[in-house]
């Protein structure tokens, strides 16, 4: 998506993670993925471990991920036996070094599914092949209406979760129930309580700025409830509409109009937003999150991963990185599961990138922050970042999304705003227009 984009909100993907696009990673890559599995690290980078939840008890309709709806107790066995087993193997690649977590992060789908007994019974079984006593940072996702005090309880001590992130997306019921979220705000209000009396360092909350049926003045409530709640950082995500979704769907199929509020609107939201969460007392963090205090909290998986770090995935569809190449698990839920219990990594599809590949990588990554350093990148990959893409910058500069500083540039607000349109000019040509997922 380029600067001048439609207005309109367009099915596709908007929000980038990572380069080369998705699309272009495929099983021939597998050979070289599994034999960089197996060898030592190559140099010093950080691990971490990811873990997919795949069950929800509602399917969003803006909702891509693969998630899985009205499983019973034995599906739920077989998966976390599997992805149980998963870890043991993964525990055993030479890739691992020796090296300790430094960050783990429970994702999905909806983590906070689990039951307290399987939550449990899941860490005593994973800590049999991995610790993460000393990890920095361990992040586990939430969903409202699966909390309880004893859940929460089970989170902060059993699991040693030190971030919380909890999905609240929008306070108001009407549009929670038209966007298909699961919960209700009466839920989140519970849950806010056994969350502060479980003491966690961090609390995050997430809010989607365009859900359908939001208007300015809803928003502004989000915010000012937001504020009231006063976590230690806010996570806001503009609406898209990647394929794959109810709404996209029902776009695509029956040629209706998007129901999504258009960019300008949405990028409108989330400036109001940062203003009023900085007048708050809240500091930028990244295109998407405001932070209260920035010396109390950091974000370790994030950092990490946008400079290069290992991540080592493991569940169902979950992406990983080790050793210079990406892979992704399978996507079938009876293929992942069998192919474990059959004693193999259910490795899916991967991609060996090149030395310039993973510098592109980096550069859009640490953007979504706001800033970058040349400097930084020049002494880590050996090139000139201010003129390999020096028409880059100053178009960019000439529009006002970005201003020089001594060391590379910043992002102005509404380059910020906007971060994720701005990151395909850095693409290698065959990759620019190209399907992202």
């Amino acid at each position: 998506m380029s600067t001048t984009e439609d207005k309109k909100t367009e099915v596709g993907s908007y929000f980038i993670s990572n380069y080369p696009p998705y699309s272009q990673w495929s099983r021939d890559a597998l050979p070289e993925v599994r034999q960089r599995l197996e060898q030592p690290p190559e140099g010093d980078a950080p691990l971490g471990l990811y873990l997919h939840i795949p069950f929800c008890r509602k399917r969003c309709k803006f909702c891509y991920f693969k998630v899985f709806t009205d499983v019973n107790a034995a599906a739920v066995q077989r998966y976390v036996d599997a992805l149980c087993t998963e870890i043991s193997l993964v525990s055993k690649l030479e890739v691992m070094g020796g090296r300790p977590f430094r960050f783990v992060y429970f994702g999905g789908g909806t983590p906070s599914f689990l039951s307290p007994k399987q939550l449990t019974s899941l860490a005593e079984r994973l800590h049999k092949h991995v610790t993460w006593d000393g990890a920095e940072e361990v992040t586990f996702e939430c969903e409202p209406g699966t909390l309880s005090e004893t859940k929460v309880k089970t989170l902060r001590e059993t699991l040693g979760v030190t971030r919380l992130s909890l999905g609240i997306e929008n306070f108001d019921d009407r549009i929670l129930e038209e966007n298909g979220r699961a919960h209700l705000s009466k839920q989140v209000y519970n849950a806010w309580e056994w969350i502060q009396a479980a003491d966690f360092p961090n609390v995050n909350i997430d809010l989607i700025s365009g859900m359908v049926g939001e208007s300015w003045d809803n928003w502004k409530e989000n915010i000012r409830k937001t504020i009231e709640l006063s976590p230690s950082s806010v996570t806001i995500y503009q609406m898209e509409l990647p394929y794959n979704t109810v709404y996209s769907k029902d776009i695509l199929g029956n040629q209706i109009e998007t129901p999504v509020a258009d960019w300008p609107t949405k990028r409108a939201w989330v400036d109001y937003a940062f203003t009023t969460l900085a007048e708050a007392g809240y500091s930028v963090s990244s295109a998407y999150t405001m932070v209260k205090d920035p010396s109390q909290v950091n974000f370790s998986y994030r950092d990490n991963l946008w400079h290069g770090s290992d991540l080592l995935a493991t569940g169902i569809a979950s992406f990983g990185h080790a050793s210079g190449v990406h892979y992704q698990n399978v996507a079938e839920l009876e293929q992942y599961q069998a192919t474990l219990e059959s004693g193999q990594l259910p490795l899916g599809r991967g991609l060996v990138p090149t030395r310039d590949q993973l510098l592109i990588r980096e550069t859009i990554l640490l953007l979504k922050r706001g800033y970058l350093s040349f400097d930084y990148l020049n002494q880590k990959f050996a090139t000139d970042v201010a003129g390999r893409w020096a028409d880059t910058w100053q178009q960019y500069a000439d529009e006002g999304l970005l201003e020089r500083t001594e060391d590379g540039v910043r992002l102005t607000r509404e380059g910020l705003l906007r971060v994720d349109s701005l990151l395909p000019a850095f693409f290698e040509e065959q990759h620019r227009g190209v399907r992202y997922t």
